[in-house]
C-alpha cells in the first residue's frame, strides 16, 4: 500500500471517528444546557479557534461574496447546530446519526434544483431511494412502528441546510481557501450566537449544575474537532485519496454514531435500520460514478 493510500485510510477513519462521535457529545450537552446554547457555544468557540487563522484575511474577500458567506455559515453551521440537539431531545443520538446520512441525498436534490447540477438516471433513481429511506425513518419514530415523530424531521430539515450550504460553496466560494472558506462563515454566524449565549442562563448554569464541566467540554471538542480540525483533514482527505474517497465518510458516520449508541444503551427499531441501509442504497447510486 502507497504512502499516500495509508495515509488516505487514517484520514477517512479519523474523519468518521470525529463526525461520528458528534451526535453522543450533543447528547451529553443536553445534560447541561438548551439546545440554543449548545449550537451558541458550538459556533462561538469554532469561530474562535479559528480567527487567528484569517484575522489577516478578513479584508481580503469580496464583498459580493459576502452574502453567500453568510448564506453558507447558518445553512451548513448556525442552523443545524441547533437543530441536532433539538431533534436529541426527543430521539436517540444513534437514529439522529442515521438520518444524517440523507445530506448526500439533498446536496444532489438542491443542486438539480436551483444550481444547474445534472443528474442520469442512475442518481435519479438514488434520489428516490433515499427519500423511501427518509420516510421509513419518520414512519419509525421515537417509540415503534407507526409512532411518526416530528423531531425526525428536524433531522431531515438540517440534512436539506447541509445540502444548500455544500452548493453555495460550490457554486459561489471555491475561490476562497478551505480554511478562510469555513472561518468566515463562521464568524458572521459565531459572534451573533456568542451574543445571544451571554443573554441566556448560560454562566449560572455553567456555575450551578452538577456536570456542567463535562457537558461543556464535550460542546467543546465537538466544536473544535468536528468542524475545525475536520475541515483541515477532509481537504486533506480530497487531496491525497481524491473526491470518491473522501465521499466514502458517508456512510461511515452513521456506523459510528449507531456503536456510540448502542454503548450508551440506546435501541433503534428494526424500521430505523431498514430506512439505514435503504438511505445508504440511494446515496451509493448518486455518487457512483457510471461507466461508458
Amino acid at each position: 500500500m502507497s504512502g499516500e493510500r495509508r495515509t488516505a485510510y487514517i484520514l477517512l477513519f479519523l474523519l468518521a471517528v470525529i463526525w461520528g462521535s458528534s451526535f453522543i457529545l450533543m447528547k451529553r450537552g443536553l445534560e447541561v444546557y438548551t439546545p440554543y446554547q449548545i449550537g451558541a457555544i458550538r459556533m462561538l468557540t469554532a469561530v474562535l479557534s479559528l480567527l487567528p487563522f484569517i484575522y489577516n484575511k478578513i479584508r481580503t474577500i469580496e464583498k459580493a461574496k459576502w452574502k453567500w458567506l453568510i448564506l453558507a455559515g447558518y445553512m451548513g453551521s448556525g442552523i443545524p447546530s441547533i437543530l441536532f440537539p433539538l431533534a436529541e431531545t426527543h430521539i436517540s443520538s444513534a437514529l439522529a446519526g442515521m438520518i444524517n446520512s440523507l445530506t448526500p441525498v439533498f446536496t444532489f436534490t438542491l443542486g438539480l434544483m436551483f444550481f444547474n447540477m445534472k443528474g442520469d438516471r442512475q442518481k435519479f433513481a438514488g434520489l428516490v431511494i433515499g427519500l423511501i429511506g427518509a420516510i421509513l425513518f419518520i414512519l419509525g419514530g421515537s417509540g415503534g412502528i407507526g409512532d411518526v415523530s416530528p423531531y425526525a424531521l428536524l433531522v431531515v430539515l438540517a440534512t436539506v441546510c447541509y445540502g444548500l450550504s455544500v452548493n453555495t460553496i460550490r457554486t459561489h466560494l471555491l475561490s476562497i481557501d478551505p480554511i478562510t472558506n469555513t472561518g468566515m462563515t463562521l464568524l458572521f454566524v459565531g459572534i451573533p450566537m456568542g451574543i445571544y449565549l451571554f443573554s441566556t442562563d448560560f454562566v449560572v448554569r455553567t456555575q450551578n449544575t452538577e456536570g456542567s464541566a463535562f457537558s461543556l467540554m464535550c460542546i467543546v471538542v465537538l466544536a473544535i474537532f468536528g468542524t475545525t480540525i475536520s475541515t483541515v483533514l477532509f481537504n486533506r482527505l480530497i487531496r491525497v485519496g481524491g473526491a470518491l474517497v473522501a465521499s466514502s465518510v458517508t456512510y461511515l458516520i452513521p456506523i459510528v454514531a449507531l456503536i456510540w449508541g448502542l454503548f450508551d444503551g440506546e435501541k433503534p427499531e428494526v424500521l430505523h435500520y431498514v430506512g439505514f441501509v435503504v438511505i445508504i442504497a440511494g446515496v451509493y447510486l448518486i455518487n457512483q460514478r457510471r461507466k461508458n
